[in-house]
């Protein structure tokens, strides 16, 4: 288990606002929170060296690429073994559809959220990628009608 890192507000303020909009300037981030620039830029610097800010992503709406249909696939291996879990996961983060995949504890091994056509490609996509594969035992597909971002996270609150 990863070690956590000690926070005091500043940090907790410039993470939260970070997470709600990463492309916010050290300026405007440094303003916000009531400290100079420089001090901003050696926090978040600090902050990554740390590993708890992890990297920036640019979040693209599938819809708007051709990919309207969304799924959660639970996956069930048999065997499960360690053996297939690397090749597995290589293979399913390796296909165009696919946008998280988890592995779980539980009946379920894995789950799959993908992003498709329409249904024929999600069938396509179960019966062609999945299910042809021998170790795959079961897959049970539930589409998604909605879905929220939460957050920011941060750390637990501190007892004492």
């Amino acid at each position: 288990m990863a070690q956590s890192v000690v926070l005091d507000p500043v940090d907790l303020r410039l993470l939260r606002l970070l997470q709600n909009d990463a492309r916010t300037t050290y300026r405007d981030l440094a303003g916000r929170i009531g400290v100079a620039p420089s001090t901003c830029l050696d926090r978040v610097a600090r902050l990554r060296r740390a590993g708890v800010i992890l990297g920036h992503r640019l979040q693209l709406d599938p819809a708007k690429l051709g990919r309207g249909l969304q799924a959660l696939l639970s996956v069930q291996v048999r065997p499960h073994r360690r053996e297939l879990v690397g090749s597995f996961v290589d293979r399913v983060r390796a296909l165009p559809e696919a946008l998280t995949v988890f592995h779980l504890t539980g009946p379920d091994d894995y789950l799959v959220h993908v992003a498709v056509v329409d249904m024929a490609d999600l069938q396509r996509l179960v019966m062609d990628e999945f299910t042809a594969r021998r170790e795959v035992a079961r897959v049970e597909t539930r589409l998604i009608f909605q879905q929220w971002d939460c957050g920011p996270i941060l750390p637990p609150a501190q007892s004492g």
